[in-house]
């Protein structure tokens, strides 16, 4: 039997009628950069997140390039963010010309670790970057609370995290900046490349608008050297659909965890299951991230493609130990807590979609071969 890490292809079946008019409605305006659809769907997300303003940009990537941009961060400065994310977060500093310090996460949530937070701040730090990572919040109100202290701009990446919530709080909602990514594989997916940045005043919002369009303001009027970070008016379009439906897909995702941890209930010995931070009040569960003991991780991943399942590793490599930053000076062993997470973690399906049928296969599937390469 075949389970693959995410199938897309149910979900388009549910809503191709719908998508395809809003298709057909921007081919007959031809109204294809910015406009009305940008527009509508903006709000629907700015709300959606309980935020003041959103502006649609190309990608995840590039939504944190405009908003270290909009803070005019640049050569001399530095950003701490994770040791632990996809390479997006730390690519956008260095895009920027700015250095990126990095710190561990903390041990069972994956978020940055608040308790080495202040030691990493300098004279030079203007601005941190958490990320909430697998669908699960950071815990924000102390880093909010140091940032304030020391008058830094906070830029979550919330790529993997739209919807998700600490204390109540919506990602996104009390900080300068939210950064959200509409990657086809994310809980809200686009068909193709797509983003947002949120924020919650208006200056900086009406910055993130000229910045986006090339500097532009008036038109053929540029002060500052924006670039090209429009969305797509069609991609808009089809995240307009989408979004009515998001709820319904992050309660499917919730029930997929719920019914993993009650198959994997008794292996404690052989794997650690994922779980929910005190702090975060909602887990969108953008992925179902386990931990395999005994340093079995790599000979699992491959036994269970060999069995069908569709599975993966993020991330095999902790930022720090990336060739292209070795220039920063970290070695192995400064963030132990990411590089066992770069060593242990396996991320299984979890998609919205996903039949009892299959997680039973799939559990099945990975307890025997657990017993296998641990006895």
């Amino acid at each position: 039997m075949q389970v693959p890490l995410l199938d897309l292809k149910q979900q388009y079946a549910m809503l191709k009628e719908e998508i395809l008019q809003e298709i057909s409605e921007v081919c007959d305006s031809q109204q294809f950069i910015l406009g009305e659809k940008v527009s509508i769907f903006e709000k629907q997300v700015a709300d959606y997140c309980n935020a003041a303003y959103g502006c649609g940009v190309t990608s995840g990537s590039d939504a944190l390039l405009l908003a270290l941009m909009a803070e005019k961060i640049g050569p001399g400065d530095e950003v701490i963010t994770s040791a632990y994310s996809f390479f997006a977060t730390a690519g956008a500093i260095c895009r920027v010309g700015a250095t990126p310090v990095f710190i561990d996460i903390e041990p069972l949530h994956y978020g940055i670790n608040p308790d080495q937070l202040e030691a990493a701040i300098t004279t030079r730090t203007k601005a941190i970057i958490p990320v909430h990572l697998f669908g699960q919040s950071v815990n924000m109100p102390p880093v909010l609370k140091l940032a304030d202290k020391h008058g830094l701009c906070v830029i979550e990446d919330t790529c993997q995290a739209i919807g998700a919530e600490y204390d109540g709080h919506r990602c996104g909602s009390q900080s300068h900046y939210s950064c959200l990514s509409f990657f086809p594989s994310k809980n809200l997916g686009a068909f193709g490349d797509a983003g947002m940045v949120l924020c919650n005043d208006q200056k900086r919002y009406e910055t993130l608008k000229i910045l986006r369009n090339h500097g532009m303001n008036p038109q053929y009027h540029h002060k500052v050297i924006g670039s090209n970070f429009r969305i797509d008016a069609l991609q808009a379009a089809i995240l307009s659909c989408k979004i009515k439906h998001l709820d319904s897909w992050t309660e499917g995702r919730q029930k997929n965890r719920a019914d993993y941890q009650e198959l994997f209930k008794d292996c404690d010995e052989y794997l650690t299951l994922p779980s929910e931070a005190p702090w975060c009040t909602r887990h969108v569960w953008n992925q179902f991230v386990i931990r395999i003991k005994n340093g079995h991780r790599d000979l699992v991943w491959d036994r269970l493609k060999q069995e069908g399942v569709g599975c993966a590793v993020y991330y095999p490599i902790p930022l720090h130990l990336q060739e292209c930053f070795l220039s920063l000076g970290w070695k192995k062993g400064d963030f132990p807590v990411s590089e066992a997470a770069a060593a242990e973690s396996l991320a299984l399906p979890i998609f919205p979609e996903l039949s009892h049928i299959q997680k039973n296969h799939v559990a099945r599937s990975l307890l025997n071969i657990l017993r296998e390469v641990n006895n």
